[in-house]
């Protein structure tokens, strides 16, 4: 049964090593659809009196509209629609003023994001997500031996990764919402990963005569059940933010599910079975004492 369980897990690793190549090449090749806090243009927000879907309200906008445009839904007769930033278009909100009156369209909000604030917001953003993975690996590199501490900071990266080729492949829009996800997820992940290490450092001391692939089954075994429930509670909260939240929180939640659920694999299959690869062993554990402590411990 350990050897099986042992198998599982190597498999899992080699698929999340796979994909996680993967997905670097999806992102390189197709790149993030950037959303609006990120490009700048021009963002309005409208309500109208009659219940029509979006290819129909499309349909009644884009003879007034030069230019691309994206239409959302924000909720019940309330949308939002964007223009990127053309230098060919001179009155850009003119389009407003000539939709038909039985529309009933009335502005609620009309503002410029600027191109400079979008790049300001990516440089910021990056840097942030940059920062927080360095202080995460940090913390690690002073909890944990070198090699647990590689695997979850590993861990931490494989969610972040395939998150991001998610949105890379399905074309859903990056913005502050999924970045704001992003940096949730990498606590998330965390925490699953501290626990299971913990459990492991704490069997290797315990259980020196027994294989260290046994004793990362053990410990998985011990943590499994929380684990799991952890996330599936979790997960039917982000599930009641999609449904409820609006559309505006679509991108959020679906960032974080999407993590949690890479970051519940990643806890068994990366940040557990990794350290077993770098050679984790019982020996790391023990204390290496200088010559005079050892002269003073044969003292009489």
């Amino acid at each position: 049964m350990a050897n099986g369980w042992k198998k599982v897990r190597t498999t899992g690793l080699v698929i999340s090593i796979i994909a996680v190549l993967f997905s670097c090449f999806l992102i390189a090749q197709r790149g993030l659809q950037l959303g609006q806090d990120f490009t700048g243009g021009y963002v309005t927000e409208f309500v109208i009196v009659q219940d029509l879907d979006k290819s129909a309200l499309q349909a009644q906008i884009n003879p007034h509209l030069n230019g691309e445009f994206k239409l959302s839904n924000q909720g019940a007769l309330q949308w939002q629609l964007f223009q990127p930033p053309q230098d060919n278009i001179e009155q850009p909100l003119a389009w407003q003023s000539q939709l038909p009156d039985e529309l009933g369209l009335q502005i609620l909000d009309s503002r410029y994001v600027g191109a400079q604030v979008g790049a300001e917001l990516i440089e910021q953003g990056g840097l942030a997500l940059f920062v927080s993975l360095i202080l995460v690996a940090s913390y690690l590199i002073i909890r944990f031996e070198w090699r647990l501490a590689v695997a979850s900071s590993v861990a931490l990266l494989h969610d972040v990764i395939l998150t991001l080729a998610c949105f890379s492949v399905t074309g859903m829009e990056f913005d502050l919402t999924v970045l704001a996800a992003l940096l949730a997820i990498i606590g998330y992940s965390l925490n699953d990963s501290i626990i299971i290490g913990d459990k492991v450092r704490e069997l290797i001391r315990t259980h020196a005569d027994q294989p260290v692939a046994n004793t990362i089954n053990q410990a998985l075994a011990s943590t499994l059940g929380r684990t799991l429930i952890t996330s599936s509670t979790t997960l039917t909260t982000i599930g009641a933010i999609w449904l409820l939240g609006g559309a505006s929180l679509h991108g959020f939640a679906s960032a974080l599910f999407i993590g949690i659920v890479f970051g519940t694999w990643s806890s068994i299959f990366v940040s557990a079975t990794l350290p077993q690869w770098l050679g984790l062993s019982y020996q790391n554990y023990q204390q290496k004492l200088s010559d005079e402590a050892l002269k003073q411990l044969a003292e009489p």
